[in-house]
Parts: C-alpha cells; structure tokens; sequence
C-alpha cells in the first residue's frame, strides 16, 4: 500500500508540472504536446483517483454496493485507454509531420488536435464504462469489491486487450518503426549532402531525438501494462494455473507506476521540458514570444 500512496503523490505532482511546464511556456505550445498534456491528464487522475480507488477495492471496499463497485474498477480502464488514444494521437501526428510535411499545417491545427482529443476521452470513457452497462459477473455473496470476483475477465482479455489495447499497441510500433527508420534516411540523405543541408541535417536530427524519446514512453508503457494483461489472460484462459499472488500484487504496482514515469522521462529526454521544469523549480518568469503551433 505504500508504494502504491508513493506512486500516486509522484504521478500527481509530476504530471501537473507537465501540465503547468506547457501552460507557462510558449514553446511548448505544440500539437505534439497537447496530446502528452492529454496523457499528463489521464495520468494525474489515475494518481489522484483510480490508485486510491485501486486500494480500497484490495481492501474489498465499497462492501454491499456493487454499482460503486463497478464504476471503481471501471474508472482505472477508462484513463488506461485515454493514455492509449493520447499515445497513439501522438504517434499519428509525427507520422503525418515526417510523410506529409507539406499538408502538415492543414491537416494537424491546433482545432483538429483539440477535436481529437475530446473524441479519445469520449471513446475512453464508453469503452471504460462497459462493465456497468451489464458486462461484469454476477455481485458476490460476501458483498466485497475484489476486481477478481466482480470484472469479466471476457471483457477484461477479449474486449479490453486483444480490442482496445494490443491492436492500438501493435498498430503504434509499427508506426514509429516507420518513423525511425524514415527520420534516420533523411539524416543520412541531408548529412552526406554536405555543409549545404546543414541545417535540414540539424532538423532531421531533431527528429529523431522526438520520435526516439516518443518511442520510449510508449515502450514504457507497454512494458508496465502487458504484464497484468498476460496475467488476465492466464486467468481466463488456463484457471487451472497458478498465478502467485505477490507476482499478481507486482504486476499492478508496475502498471500504476507508468503514470508516474513519463514526467521524469520528459525531464532526462527532451530538452525543452526540462528548460521548462528548471524554470518552474527556480521560479523563473515563463517564456513570452509566438507559439510555434
């Protein structure tokens, strides 16, 4: 329980800086970044809501009222597949910026990426609120809110997994494998051309470093969740084996910890988050100036 407490004051805090960082900072005020303040959103609620709802219900609270119950555990689903649609809104957005530069102000503005937005957390919270539509097994006897004996693990591994999580994950890296491997020609292509394209080179660089740094909060987050998606599966799929409860414990620690992880990625990967971090710890005044988009 304390490292769940730990990890919901980190996630809190720290994603609100991501929050207050492009908030205060003009030059942060990319689309890109919309879509992580969106991630960072989901990721404050998940600390400041579902870890503390994650563990009252290992506690087996709220007893004898199985609705409350439902909506709980349903609440951790929801901002689970919002950080999934930011992810992949992100990825989809440096995929039309490295293939379709020239459309690119067209097709990615600052109303489309806030449409975008809205749709994800609408779409999230219909695919997260199912279980209370009827999806879920029977209320149990003893009246305890375990995720166990109340979610269908039907939903949780057909619906929830296999639909809403793994497509959108198999659908992410292949896009980012594009990506790197676009961004790394051009790099190439701009480098050997000489003193000439120094500057396109110097781009081409910087667009590796994002769409290197992209890469890794969505390995991260597939590294922290895939484990407690296996061991549904193992569940529905093989009930005669055993899962141990401390790897079962484990693996739900490690899934609420990515909320907390991508601040401190955002502070050691992209240099104008931690410029802006930096600014906020030494209460610097913000950066004026135009947005860049």
């Amino acid at each position: 329980m304390l490292a769940e407490l730990v990890i919901a004051a980190a996630s809190t805090v720290g994603n609100a800086l991501v929050c207050v960082a492009v908030l205060r900072d003009h030059r942060l005020r990319t689309v890109t970044n919309y879509f992580l303040v969106s991630l960072a959103v989901a990721d404050i609620c998940v600390g400041a809501l579902a870890v503390p709802c994650a563990i009252l219900t290992d506690l087996g609270i709220p007893r004898h009222n199985f609705h409350l119950c439902v909506l709980m555990l349903s609440v951790l689903i929801m901002l689970t597949q919002s950080s999934i649609f930011s992810l992949l809104a992100v990825a989809i957005e440096r995929y039309v910026a490295i293939f379709r530069p020239l459309r690119y102000q067209s097709i990615v503005t600052p109303r489309n990426a806030s449409a975008t937005i809205a749709i994800t957390w609408l779409l999230s919270l219909l695919i997260g609120l199912v279980p209370l539509m009827g999806w879920h097994q029977p209320p149990p006897l003893d009246g305890h809110c375990y995720f166990v004996t109340v979610m269908d693990m039907t939903y949780m591994v057909y619906f929830n997994f296999f639909g809403c999580v793994l497509g959108p994950l198999a659908a992410m890296f292949a896009i980012y494998a594009r990506i790197l491997a676009e961004v790394h020609r051009l790099v190439a292509s701009k480098v050997g051309a000489g003193r000439r394209d120094g500057a396109q080179a110097a781009g081409a660089k910087q667009e590796m470093k994002t769409a290197r740094s992209l890469f890794l909060v969505l390995a991260l987050f597939a590294i922290c969740w895939l484990p407690l998606h296996v061991i549904n599966c193992i569940l529905l799929l093989c009930p005669q084996c055993p899962v141990p409860l401390p790897l079962l414990l484990a693996a739900i620690i490690l899934s609420h910890a990515n909320s907390a992880v991508n601040p401190i990625l955002y502070a050691f990967k992209m240099k104008a988050f931690r410029r802006a971090f930096k600014a906020i710890f030494l209460c610097r005044p913000s950066e004026v100036g135009p947005s860049p988009g």
